[in-house]
């Protein structure tokens, strides 16, 4: 992801190379027929490339709209992802009853929020069509890659360890009705941000729409020497070519927007956002670490000044 930083002018460019190519050769290839093969006049009104550009000008403003609006409707999800992901292992810390401290709770506990981590990396991956598995080793255990392995959505079979565990931890009276509830609530909101994730990508934008525009955009580039030759001349080259380049510019920018799920640098950085989520749910994971360190030396200096008592009484 190029987020917050200069992109370079060579990539820009870059994405339209072939597009300013042809332009650029076409432009030239009129000019020299234009001056040296051709003695009648092959002027048209330049309101006619004007009238051509207003109607491109409109549909691209469309489609930028459009592609902007499914970029961040893709950016909002995923912050809501960042969302219910801290809630639900904030609620998963404090509703698991654990007053013995008992190292079989704190397993429970950093199992989940490891596999929470797991989910978000997965998502990702599955989002850009890459393997979902490879980032998440490390994350959760040999039995748990070797279930989530037999389902075709990675993502979806994580929630379905997150719901198998939460219907233990109820049967073992850990947690109660209520709180099974509001917990497996948190891990619908994020189901449902899954699909909606999955909607998003597997919705294509109409391929007419942007191929009328295709053909529109090039009609006005044909069409551009006649109207500005006899007024510019050779200076018709650069000039023409600026413009093609500005619009096709604008073309690349809403198709690149409207697939943010595509690994490029102008989408949705969904493995920064998971990034972010691991070093929170990492940082919630240590703190309840270190409140259980805390009260676990209070009680062992609880017992130890029992049992010194108890000694005294004895002498």
């Amino acid at each position: 992801m190029l987020l917050k930083k200069r992109i370079p002018m060579k990539y820009v460019l870059g994405k339209i190379k072939i597009e300013i190519a042809l332009v650029m050769a076409y432009v030239v290839a009129f000019e020299i027929f234009h001056h040296y093969f051709v003695t009648l006049p092959v002027d048209i009104p330049i309101a006619i490339p004007t009238m051509i550009g207003t109607i491109i000008s409109l549909l691209l403003a469309f489609k930028s709209n459009q592609a902007y609006d499914r970029w961040w409707e893709a950016r909002i999800v995923w912050g809501a992802v960042v969302n219910d992901s801290r809630t639900l292992i904030r609620q998963v810390l404090t509703f698991y009853e654990d007053p013995d401290f008992s190292v079989e709770a704190s397993e429970f506990k950093e199992n989940f929020a490891k596999r929470q981590i797991a989910w978000c990396y997965s998502l990702g991956q599955s989002l850009r069509n890459k393997d979902a598995v490879k980032p998440i080793h490390g994350l959760m255990s040999e039995e748990e890659i070797k279930y989530i392995k037999n389902h075709q959505n990675v993502p979806n079979a994580i929630l379905m360890l997150h719901a198998r565990d939460l219907r233990n931890a109820k049967n073992d009276k850990k947690i109660n009705v209520y709180q099974q509830v509001e917990i497996d609530n948190t891990l619908s909101r994020l189901c449902d941000e899954m699909g909606k994730c999955e909607r998003i990508k597997n919705t294509i934008f109409p391929t007419t729409y942007s191929m009328y525009i295709r053909l529109t955009l090039c009609l006005f580039i044909l069409l551009l020497p006649f109207g500005l030759t006899s007024v510019l001349s050779w200076f018709a080259i650069p000039l023409i070519t600026a413009i093609g380049a500005a619009f096709f510019l604008i073309e690349r920018m809403a198709i690149h927007l409207q697939d943010p799920f595509e690994n490029r640098p102008t989408d949705t950085p969904v493995t920064a956002i998971a990034n972010t989520i691991e070093k929170n749910i990492k940082q919630m994971l240590n703190e309840y670490q270190s409140e259980f360190d805390i009260l676990k030396e209070f009680e062992l200096k609880d017992d130890a000044k029992k049992v010194e008592s108890d000694a005294y009484y004895v002498l």
